[in-house]
Order: C-alpha cells, then structure tokens, then sequence
C-alpha cells in the first residue's frame, strides 16, 4: 500500500462574533430596513465558525464544505465591517498545527486581531483536511484515485495561496506551520502525491509505457523538489524527511521500469537491463534504508524477476551491451498535477450573508461623497441666504418699506406690524433667551463625553507602557500610542469642532445683545410699540407720486426674488442620487475607487444647473438693489426734512433691523442646539468605540500577561553548568541511530506508536574450557575457586540504517575515532582474592589460568598476557 503524507489541523479559540458585529450594525444602520436581516446574518456566521471549528471534523467531504463555506464568508464580510486593532476589534488565538506543547507551557499560539489571519487558518485547515480525506480514498477504484488527485491538487494550491498572501495578512511573523516556508513545502508535497495519483491512474488504465514513465519521472523530480526545500529545516516533522526521500527513488525506479518496457519494445535490450539495475539499485536503497515508513517489496520482486528474464534473454539471444546509467538518455516528463486556484468561492453552495451590505471601501467613499454633496449645497443655500440677509439690510438701512408707509407720520407702518406679529407668534423674547440659556448645557454635556473617552484611552496607554518598561521585548504587543493614533486625530477633532462652536455661540449672543432693546419692543401691544415710535410732520404730498410708485414695484420684484430663492432652496435640498452603483461598478471593474474623480463628475451633473440660476438670482438682485438706492435718494430729496422724522426714520429703522436680526439669531440657535445634539450622538459612538479597543486590548494584556508568566515558569532558575566526564554514563557502543516511528503525521487522538524493544543482550558462547579436554602437560596447584563470572565473547554490533549516497540525511552514521567493538565493562568483573591469599601466580607459557575457558585460536585474547 502506497504512504501518503496528511497534514494535522490548526486548533482556535472559541471568538464571540455576535456582540461586536452586531453592536457594529446596530450604530451603522440605525432606522434601515437591512438592520434586522444584518443581525440575523451576524448569527447565522456565529454558528458556521462554530460548526466549522468548534468541533472535531470527520474526513469526508461534507466536513471540508462547511470549512470552505466558512471561508468564502470571510472573504465576503473582510471588505464590508471595519476589522482592525483600532476599530472593530476580533482577536482569533490558533494554535501551531506541528506543535505538541510541552507539560508545562502548552503548544505554540498566536493571537491576531485579524481576520486575514483568520482566514490563512481556516484555508490552512482546509487543504489539511483535504490532504486527509485524499489519504483515505481507496486507490484501487477509478473514483478513488480522482477523488484522490482533485483533493490533493485543492491541497496544493490552498497552501500555495498562503505562501503567497501570508505575510500581507499578518503583519507580522507567522508561527512556524503556515509560515512560507513551510506552507511552500506542503505545497509541493501535495502536488508530488497528487501527480503520483496520476501516475497509478495512467498505471491502472494501462496506458503507453513511455507516457506512465514520464508521469512517474515527474512525480520524483517533485519529490525530490520538496525534499529539498525540508533538508536542512526543522518545520517539518522529522519523519516527512525519509518519506519524502522513499518516495523520490520509487518514483524514479518506476519511471525507470516503464522505461524499460518501453525500450524493449523498440528492441533496445542493453537499455531495457540498464534502466532495470538502476530500478533494482534504487529499490534497495530504500529497502535499506527507509523499510520503516514504506515497502517496496511487491515493487522489488516485479523488478527482479523483469531482470532476470532480461539478462536471460540477453545472454542467451542478443548479447548486446549493456550501457552505464550516465549513457542512459533523460527520461521526459509529463506534469498532469497542477495546483487548483484559490478563487472564492470555494464552496459548492456558498450563499453571500451579507449580500445587500456594501463593503467598507464604498461605505467609506459614500461618506466622502456625502460630505462632498452636503458642502456644495451648504454653499449654494449659504449663498442664497448671504444674499437675502444683504438685502435686508440694505432695505433696512433705507427704512424701506416703512418709508412708504409711514406718509402720515403719526401711526404704526404696516409693515413693522407684520413684523411685530412675526415675532410674537414665534415665541418672543423669551424663546430666544430659553435658547441661548440651553446651549451651555449641551456644551458642557459633550465635553464630558469627548473627555472620558480620551481618559480612557490614556490610562490603558499608560498601564501599557508600563507593562513595556518592565517586560521590554517580551511585551511584543502594539504599543498603545501607536494604534490609538486615528483615534487622537479624530478626538482632537471634535474638541476643535467644540473650539470653533464656542466662538459661534459667542458672535450670536453678542448679536442678540444689541438687538435685545428693540426685539423686546417689537414684543409689546400696538399702542405701546406706536408710543415708543416718536412722531412727525405728514407728508401725504408724496402719496401717489411717481417715484413712491416706482419704489413700490422694486420692492414687489425683491420680494419675488427671495421667493424664489426659497422655492429654489428647497429643491436642491431635495436632489438625491444613490453613488452606491456607482462606486461597486468601479470597485468590480478596476479594483479600487477613484472617488473624488467620480463625486466632482456626479455632483457637477446634479447641481450644475442649480448654481447657474443661484448666479442669476444674485445678478438679478444686484441690479434692483442699484435701482432702489437711486430711487430712494430722489424719494429723500422730496420728503420735508427735520429733527422728529429723521429721528422716526432712525427708531423704524432699528425695529425693522431688530426683526430681521430676530429671524437670524432664532435661526442659528436651532441650528445650534441641533448641532450640539447631534454631535452627543456622534461623541458616543465615539466613546463606545474607545470602550470597545480598551476592552479589547486589557483582554490581550491579561492573555500576554499569562503566557509570560508561564514562560517565566519554565525558564531554569540558575544557569546551566557542564556535568564532569566521569559523572555522564557513556552510551552504549556501536549503537545506531533509532529509527522513526511509521507513523507520518500523528492525527489528534491518536496514541503514538511505541517505540521497538532493543535486541536482547547475547548469552556468553559456550567454550569448552582446555582442562576440561584432558589433563594438563604440567598441573598447576589446585587453586580454590573464585566467584568471578567467566568470560564471554563481545556483543556483535548493532547494525543501523545504510549510508545513503546523498548528503545531508539526518541517518547517517560515522564510526567516531578510537572506537572499540569490545564493551569490556559489561562483562568483566574485578578478581577478588580469598581471604587471605594474594593473586594466583601465573601459570607456564602457553597454559590458561585454571578455571578459565581458553581462547578460541587466530583471535587476540580478551585479557593482557603477562
């Protein structure tokens, strides 16, 4: 049976997505439409990280679709919710795939605030799961090797994703497993098993000899690829190393196997010989070597007997030559495996959540262009307004209309009564005061607001730099001054928009002020207000004249222009547009969002025919305002002139004035407490967004704070010191290195093999001592026994894998120098004399000590001849 390498899981963290995410749409999408079916979506993308995560995954494709539906999710909601550190914060803690952990400090994890990161984990597990479903498909079914060569080829091209867009989603140093080396590796080995899948199908369907040999040389040359690319690294596990260097020369034996059928068929026999000794010699090597992790025993004897029937056939019919390997020509190479494309979506049945949310880059672009479009009809209505305050002003300071009211002289122009009655119905004085008596609580509340939630961001910057000055480079965390950046820039913000409110504040109650003696006048009953307003000789002379005839029809066309402008007002205030199209087409289309090109060209076309009649208006107005100034100087120069009119004129003046400042001021104090109460929503969201990142990041100081403590744990608590020679038991001689065990990548639950019993220690050889033969030529004098064990032949050497022929692999073994096969001190025991009497003399040349075995001949002894 063929081995194939599978890649463990990642294991995470359980993450609550529902509270953030929902907190994030209910502030968004305040009173839309979509609100409660983005709620429910945030729910239902709970529950699929929970089944696609929470819970271990049987190895069948059901499994692998629930994890890829969960990634084409991510992708989906990555541009359309503002994850980041210093927004809508969603730390994901996984853990290393290779990693076994230790009995104190736990495996190696990483916790990002990163759904990037999220995602390169989740297709890590992927393509892992793939590599485990691909591995239990029975390769002996037509659908079993496809199945096994689309899993694979998903493999392949998942972890090539990785490699390749890894360290743009981190931001940082990766752990170990789905670094790019290591994920690069993975890449190549999937695509190895995978062209070697083709290679059994081509096998299978009994394809040409030479198309199955060119598959099978390409297989090796993409083992041998990634064995390269682990030799000298440790990011793998050790046992993928020998497998990998296994597969390479079974892949290249059978490439030289086909290869040689091919080259009996066109009658090349030497060739046919040479190719299968190589076969042979390759086939050996890993039967030497690598019998731990596969067996090629069925593709040996298949070899052999190839051989012997080709040698046979040579020496007894062709007799041809029989070329070195090096004369051989190159084997082609067919490369059918090729990794699939990472293009979302993955899944089979993937339904977008959140398919009405636009994503962030247009969300983010709408509001600019929001902003855009609410400056430019700010401009046209402000425009509109300066002009009208203007004319006003300009009729007020020429007592117009009241002029051509007040011909009498002693009662109320009609027009001031308007005025009067504008005023009342409007709430007064009173009303204006109230106003501007509510406008520093609102300042005051929003100041609170803004305050605490910077407090809050300089305490956790604080504790944080703290922690930093103790720790130093262990605390590998974001500094606080660094993330909260934006969050600075956009409070200091809003304490210059409070800044610059105040001083509005102050230009309008000043105003008021001024004004406040004749609005209180503009208050009062008719017969009040008319004795307030001095009295004057009548000059009824000028009623029906031709100039207060012309004034009358100015001032009827001034009005018409300023009804206009109100009717215009509100139609620009009325134009909408959804940019939303506009800007995905140009997402879709270029990948990115050019939007102040796009809002100038949108707003130009909406609001370019509206600024061509504010100019007009403001044209129009300009020319009446010239012809009123010459009329009034003509009317002035026939009224009659003295002190009571010009001081009437002046008191009619300011209360025309006064109304006219009225409407303005109650005008901007509603603006003004809008503005202030608007603003306390916009500093909430902005405290629950500083809330939301200090939480978060206590949250990663707490977890940062426990991993250090156990990695301080773990540390020894005095240096390390080198143990004396005489202290360290020597390892046993002649031993070789130990074996891997089988399995490749041990599965989770899965109790690791154990490790093989050493050899038994060899019984003494049994050696019939010389005395035992016949009677020594010269006895010795009896001496008493000892209880020393008697001697014994070494152990024989314990043999370990065959040198390789190619550097680098971890087996080899060296014979150290001064090495001596013959492990004395487990064997021989110090004589020890009886009580009493010293060591035996030594008995005549040639003759053993009594009761010894004597030594086998052509063998040096055991002992020192003395």
């Amino acid at each position: 049976m063929a081995t194939f390498i599978s890649v463990p899981l990642k294991k995470s963290s359980e993450v609550d997505l529902v509270k953030p995410l929902s907190k994030f749409v209910t502030t968004t999408y305040q009173g839309s439409d979509e609100q409660g079916e983005y709620l429910r979506a945030v729910e239902e993308l709970n529950k699929l990280r929970k089944s696609a995560l929470g819970r271990p995954l049987d190895k069948h494709d059901s499994s692998l679709e629930i994890l890829l539906k969960y990634y084409d999710q991510l992708c989906s909601v990555e541009p359309k919710f503002p994850f980041s550190e210093n927004q809508l914060c969603l730390t994901f803690t996984w853990k290393d795939a290779f990693d076994k952990g230790s009995l104190f400090g736990g495996s190696v994890k990483l916790a990002l605030a990163s759904v990037g990161y999220e995602k390169t984990c989740v297709l890590f597990n992927s393509a892992a799961l793939a590599s485990q479903i691909a591995a239990e498909q029975n390769l002996d079914s037509d659908e079993g090797l496809k199945a096994a060569a689309k899993y694979y080829q998903l493999a392949s091209g998942a972890f090539g994703h990785i490699k390749d867009t890894v360290l743009s989603a981190l931001n940082r140093e990766p752990t170990m497993d789905i670094s790019p080396e290591t994920v690069g590796t993975l890449s190549l080995i999937m695509l190895a098993q995978a062209q070697e899948v083709f290679f059994l199908k081509a096998t299978s369907d009994k394809m040409r000899s030479a198309v199955i040999a060119k598959l099978a040389n390409q297989a090796a040359d993409f083992y041998g690829d990634a064995f390269k690319q682990c030799q000298y690294k440790d990011n793998l596990p050790k046992e993928v190393l020998p497998v990998l260097a296994a597969k390479h020369c079974i892949m290249q034996a059978n490439a030289e196997l086909h290869q040689s059928a091919s080259a009996k068929q066109k009658k090349h026999f030497g060739e046919e010989i040479a190719r299968l000794q190589h076969a042979a010699e390759l086939v050996k090597t890993v039967a030497s070597r690598y019998d731990e992790y596969v067996s090629v025993k069925d593709l040996s004897e298949r070899i052999n007997r190839a051989l012997t029937d080709a040698k046979k056939d040579n020496d007894f019919i062709y007799n041809e030559r029989v070329p070195e390997v090096k004369e051989l020509e190159n084997i082609g190479k067919a490369a059918l495996a090729k990794p699939t494309a990472i293009t979302p979506p993955l899944s089979q049945k993937f339904t977008d959540l959140f398919e009405k949310m636009v994503p962030m880059a247009v969300q983010q672009s709408m509001s600019i262009y929001n902003q855009r479009k609410a400056e430019t009809v700010n401009r046209l209505v402000g425009t509109m307004r300066e002009a009208t305050n203007l004319c006003n002003g300009v009729l007020a300071s020429l007592n117009l209309p009241a002029a051509l009211e007040d011909l009498s002289g002693d009662s109320i122009p009609q027009s001031i009564i308007e005025k009067s009655h504008a005023i009342i119905q409007q709430g007064g004085l009173q009303s204006v005061e109230q106003l501007i008596k509510d406008l520093p609580e609102l300042l005051t509340r929003n100041r609170e607001i803004l305050d605490e939630s910077l407090k809050m961001l300089d305490d956790e910057e604080t504790t944080d730099n703290e922690l930093r000055s103790k720790f130093t480079q262990r605390w590998n965390r974001t500094p606080s001054g660094d993330l909260y950046k934006p969050l600075r820039t956009e409070g200091a913000n809003y304490r210059n928009v409070l800044d610059k409110a105040v001083q509005a504040d102050h230009v309008v109650r000043d105003r008021f002020n001024t004004h406040c003696e004749m609005i209180a006048l503009l208050c009062k009953p008719e017969n009040e207000l008319n004795a307030a307003i001095p009295s004057a000789n009548p000059t009824k002379t000028l009623q029906g004249s031709e100039v207060v005839n012309v004034l009358h029809s100015l001032l009827a066309q001034l009005e018409d222009v300023k009804k206009e402008r109100e009717t215009l007002e509100g139609e620009i205030k009325a134009v909408t547009f959804d940019m939303s199209v506009t800007f995905l087409t140009a997402l879709a289309q270029d990948g990115a969002i050019n939007e102040e090109q796009l809002s100038l060209v949108q707003l130009e076309q909406l609001y370019g025919s509206y600024n061509q009649r504010v100019q007009a208006s403001l044209r129009k107005q300009e020319e009446l305002l010239g012809q009123v100034q010459t009329s009034h100087q003509e009317f002035s120069n026939l009224k009659q002139s003295n002190s009571e009119a010009n001081q009437r004129e002046e008191v009619l003046k300011k209360l025309a004035s006064a109304h006219d400042s009225y409407i303005e001021i109650s005008s901007n104090l509603r603006e003004g407490t809008k503005f202030y109460n608007d603003l306390t929503e916009i500093l909430l969201k902005f405290q629950n967004k500083c809330s939301d990142i200090v939480f978060a990041r206590k949250t990663e100081r707490d977890e940062l704070l426990k991993d250090l403590q156990q990695s301080i744990a773990r540390e020894p608590s005095a240096p390390n010191f080198n143990v004396p020679a005489y202290q360290s038991t020597p390892a046993a001689p002649g031993a070789g290195p130990t074996p891997a065990p089988r399995t490749v990548f041990p599965q989770p639950g899965q109790q690791p093999p154990a490790k093989a019993a050493p050899p038994a220690r060899p019984p003494p050889p049994a050696v019939t001592p010389q005395a035992a033969s016949g009677p020594p030529a010269n006895p010795q004098p009896t001496v008493q026994p000892s209880n020393n064990p008697p001697p014994v032949a070494p152990p024989a050497q314990a043999q370990g894998p065959p040198y390789p022929t190619y550097q680098g692999y971890p087996g080899y073994y060296q014979v150290p120098m001064g090495y001596s096969p013959y492990a004395y001190g487990q064997y021989y025991m110090p004589y020890q004399a009886p009580p009493g009497q010293g060591y035996p003399a030594a008995p005549p040349t040639g003759q053993p000590y009594p009761g010894y075995p004597q030594q086998p001949p052509q063998q040096q002894p055991y002992y020192p001849q003395q």
